[in-house]
């Protein structure tokens, strides 16, 4: 595997500073959020590190934060969908691991290799098995129904404690812990609020309806197409593979439910 430079790792440690609690549930929270997208985190990383003691620290170690912040200087870190970057290899092996759909992430990491700022698999057999993988997670975790319901859900939760002041927009940046325990004593005495605590609690069904429905969300829907050697040549799954740029066209659209509550 590639050895990144420390300035690299350094881009690499940071790069989810701004991730509030809850993750991506933000995108559902704010008004400046995307349930297309998920580009919260992303849109106001350059402003919150710069107002984190970050910058303090880099000044004391001698560590430029202006060529640290700048992502054209670490092509490996992060890339534009379908690409592969250290964070989206990061995110889908944990995720493979942490749901059982693989036992560890090894034979991946094993047959990759970082060559002129891009990931590239060993053969096409490798880089076919990690895009059915990531295909796999999109559809059951990161785009499907019930992560639609958990974003939506937890989004009307919080977004409904922000409107009455229960939290405020910088407890969102504390710890899920946090947020949760401030809201906790108003259950009680709020209906609106505890009918939205038992939907994000799953007390309380529900179904997907286009003709019936209280809620409409979105989930952004990600896919991949790896770089491989195959036949003495450095190509993409697709070029080998044609049907994966049909269904890179299909999956990559964001994903639309419609939420009916039972109540």
């Amino acid at each position: 595997m590639y050895q990144a430079p420390l300035e690299e790792q350094i881009a690499g440690l940071i790069h989810d500073a701004s991730h509030s609690a809850f993750s991506h549930c933000i995108d559902y929270v704010l008004d400046a959020g995307s349930g297309k997208e998920h580009n919260h985190q992303d849109n106001v990383f350059d402003e919150f590190v710069r107002k984190s003691k970050i910058p303090e620290i880099f000044k004391k170690y001698n560590f430029d934060l202006e060529y640290i912040l700048d992502d054209k200087n670490f092509p490996l870190k992060e890339k534009d969908l379908p690409d592969l970057c250290a964070d989206r290899i990061d995110y889908s092996l944990r995720t493979a691991v942490v749901f059982g759909e693989i036992e560890n992430g090894q034979y991946f990491i094993d047959n990759l290799s970082a060559e002129n700022g891009q990931w590239i698999f060993k053969d096409f057999e490798s880089a076919e098995k990690y895009a059915e993988l990531f295909l796999k997670l999109n559809a059951n975790y990161y785009a499907g129904l019930p992560s639609a319901v958990m974003f939506r859900t937890v989004g009307d939760y919080l977004r409904y404690a922000l409107s009455k002041q229960y939290i405020s927009e910088t407890d969102l940046y504390t710890t899920d812990k946090v947020v949760l325990e401030k809201i906790e004593p108003h259950i009680e005495t709020d209906p609106e609020l505890s009918l939205l605590f038992d939907r994000m609690n799953n007390k309380i069904g529900f179904k997907n309806d286009p003709n019936n429905f209280d809620a409409k969300v979105f989930c952004k829907s990600r896919m991949v197409n790896p770089l491989c050697r195959h036949d003495g040549k450095i190509k993409r799954v697709s070029e080998v593979k044609p049907s994966w740029d049909d269904i890179i066209k299909r999956e990559s659209k964001p994903k639309e439910y419609f939420l009916k509550f039972d109540k």
